[in-house]
């Protein structure tokens, strides 16, 4: 036994209560107190079955985080679950809270399990690059059926307990104390003469189309091996004796821990924990936020006042007019009746936030009494200050004063305040209420309270908070416009935007660069490169053929047309046949001959255009650490989680042959293709990103 594990005894039941707070992760304390806790129950004369509880917060949410990566010490879990199952006496889990990855393998491995009304379970290892490895993907398809096992499976999603009990999972739900209500069921049972039930004895479920299964999976994942392969361990379950689809299972977990994509997931998984733990900040108080104003009730501003109002802040929203009030509380009511609708919020709780919560004005005198105000509107340089000079006119002594600017200096929009210190970049991603990003854009005068409060509002808005710095795009539409222009590039040289975004879809991205664009609208990278023109390097290139889209009115899917058509009610487009006689009419106004690109090529300059430019923003400070990049590109920017983030892929690349193409597409074009001081100077030291964050973290 362990101080893991208590041991108690209620008549003929034996009680192991799991004692590892906060949520009771599967140690190896853990593992070797409920093995010693089972042999104890076990030659306790009189036991007749026994009680897995846990205490606190729940039953087991999984495995040690701070046992990843060392050498796993017995007993192992498969072992631990199979002498659970094995045991002559009737094994009940009582689960309560969560019961995730190993929490649930340990369950299944059970005779039977009750549950709370509110309890959730899953099997979420694919997220850390990995299947289930103690038996979950062999146990769960005896119990669910296939489909079900493998919905659970490929997707890691947490399962509630009514959708748990009618799947099959859980054998009765029932509120109370988890100890009170796991000894009555067990009790019960003992008096109805219930038998052991082992699962691994239940008969194997009916076979599928397995290959169809695996490619269906695959595809969804977009390229990621881990839920595709559980398909395969799911398959050993209905192929093979439990045994051997036990070794089976394991056999894959271990070819899995082996991969890339395994370490590029244990990368996010650590890095979106770290990203917001920043030393300056350890010891500094967040100022109160009580109630928020925002101005500007477009998309980006309306998506914003939603995501306060989810969160329970109070929210004062600016307008022009009247029309565009009303307009504004149109696009809030829409997206919170989006929230009412999927179960993210009661009725009531709608009709409040609307009601209630959220108030429209057009005279900023009503945002007297607000702790911080966040400007959404036009990305103009003149129209931020002068609304910021107003701001700082009407909001109380205190009142932090928030831009969401994607690119503008924020240094020079408080200058046109009286408080520079009070003064910050809070940069969204659109829809604001949905994507989890947010740059924490930090002044040079931005007092370290305030930086602490825009992290707070983060984390109560539940985003990913990443401080950065101040430069033209600060870390995320540095690096977009970088690539981006590598892309540009190459459709001068030769390739398409069509095949570009092929390649990079086919790599993992959500979308494509040229797709993306026509989502966020043509307008927007048309007004930055007008607003670059005066101050640009005559050695840049940069092409005219996305301008004649604009020209021409065509901004993307927000008109129908841009890269590519859209049909009305279709969120897909189809090529848009006048981009290439554009593209090639430029090709020939600038005596260019186009050449192919192979699809390999295109994916190396663009993820080299992407690294390069990271580093950059790393070595100047913009970004503190890489995995901040990491981050800021896989929450806003749909890079593919498995391969962790543009350094993280870049260490699992190799940076000395990124570093000789940089070199050598320079050859070509000696002013884009700068390699960055700090990637030569890792290669040079034979060191990585990730031991820049290891440093950091020390």
């Amino acid at each position: 036994m362990t101080d893991k594990i208590a041991y108690g005894r209620h008549g003929d039941i034996a009680v192991l209560r799991i004692q590892n707070p906060p949520v009771n992760a599967l140690s190896h304390a853990v593992r070797k107190g409920l093995l010693a806790g089972l042999e104890r129950a076990e030659a306790d004369d009189g036991v007749k079955a026994v009680l897995l509880v846990g205490e606190g917060r729940a039953f087991i949410a999984g495995a040690d985080i701070k046992e990843f990566g060392k050498t796993p010490l017995e007993p192992h879990l498969p072992d631990l679950c199979n002498r659970l199952e094995a045991s002559p006496l009737i094994v009940v889990a009582s689960m309560h809270g969560v019961s995730l990855g190993g929490g649930l393998e340990v369950a299944l491995s059970t005779h039977y399990r009750i549950a709370q009304p509110d309890a959730r379970v899953g099997l979420p290892e694919v997220h850390l690059g990995l299947l289930p490895g103690a038996g979950g993907t062999q146990r769960l398809p005896r119990v669910t059926g296939v489909a079900a096992a493998i919905d659970m499976i490929t997707t890691g999603r947490h399962v509630k307990a009514p959708e748990a009990l009618e799947a099959g999972v859980i054998d009765r739900i029932e509120a109370g104390d988890p100890q009170t209500v796991g000894l009555a069921y067990a009790q019960a049972l003992l008096s109805e003469g219930a038998a052991r039930r082992p699962v691994s004895a239940l008969p194997a479920p009916d076979l599928i189309d397995w290959d169809a299964a695996y490619d269906a999976v695959l595809k969804k994942g977009r390229g990621q091996i881990a839920p595709a392969q559980a398909v395969r361990a799911v398959q050993a379950s209905v192929e093979l004796p439990f045994a051997e689809g036990l070794k089976a299972e394991r056999q894959m977990f271990w070819d899995l821990m082996k991969t890339d994509q395994r370490q590029g997931m244990i990368h996010a998984f650590f890095s979106e924990r770290a990203v917001g733990n920043l030393p300056e900040l350890k010891s500094v108080a967040a100022r109160d936020l009580v109630a928020i104003g925002v101005i500007g009730g477009g998309t980006m501003g309306a998506g914003i006042a939603t995501a306060a109002l989810l969160a329970g802040l109070p929210v004062t929203l600016i307008e022009m007019n009247d029309a565009a009030m009303d307009a504004a509380k149109s696009r809030i009511a829409g997206y919170l009746a989006g929230a009412l609708k999927r179960g993210k919020i009661s009725q009531s709780t709608h009709d409040a936030m609307l009601n209630q919560a959220l108030t429209i004005a057009t005279d900023y005198d009503a945002l007297g009494t607000v702790d911080l105000v966040i400007e959404a509107v036009f990305e103009e340089m003149a129209v931020k200050k002068s609304v910021f000079a107003r701001l700082d006119a009407a909001c109380k002594p205190g009142a932090i004063l928030a831009s969401n600017t994607s690119y503008l200096d924020i240094n020079e929009i408080a200058a046109s305040t009286s408080r520079l210190g009070d003064v910050i970049g809070l940069h969204f991603f659109s829809p604001a209420h949905v994507m989890k990003l947010l740059e924490v854009v930090v002044g040079d005068q931005s007092a370290a309270d305030v930086v602490a409060t825009g992290f707070a509002l983060g984390k109560r808005l539940g985003k990913i908070s990443v401080r950065a710095g101040v430069c033209d795009g600060f870390i995320g539409n540095r690096i977009l416009s970088t690539y981006r222009t590598a892309a540009d590039h190459m459709i001068l040289d030769g390739a398409s935007p069509y095949q570009i975004d092929r390649v990079l879809t086919d790599f993992g991205f959500a979308m494509g660069p040229y797709a993306v664009a026509d989502l966020a609208g043509l307008d927007i990278g048309w007004a930055m490169r007008k607003r670059l023109a005066p101050t640009r390097d005559p050695r840049e290139r940069v092409g005219r053929y996305p301008d004649r889209l604009c020209e021409a009115g065509h901004f993307g899917q927000k008109t129908g047309k841009g890269f590519y058509v859209y049909e009305k009610s279709q969120r897909a487009g189809a090529p848009n046949p006048e981009v290439m006689a554009l593209i090639e009419a430029e090709r020939q106004e600038r005596g260019i001959t186009p050449r192919d690109f192979a699809d390999t090529e295109i994916l190396r300059r663009y993820m080299a255009a992407m690294v390069n430019e990271a580093a950059k923003v790393v070595g100047e400070g913009i970004a503190r650490r890489p995995l901040d990049v990491d981050m800021v590109l896989l929450f806003g920017y749909g890079f593919p989680r498995y391969w962790g983030g543009p350094l993280k892929w870049a260490d699992l690349t190799g940076l000395i042959g990124l570093l000789e193409d940089i070199e050598s597409y320079a050859n070509e074009d000696a002013y884009f293709w700068q390699p960055a001081p700090l990637l030569q100077k890792l290669v040079a030291e034979g060191r990585s990103f990730d031991d820049l964050n290891k440093e950091a973290a020390s």
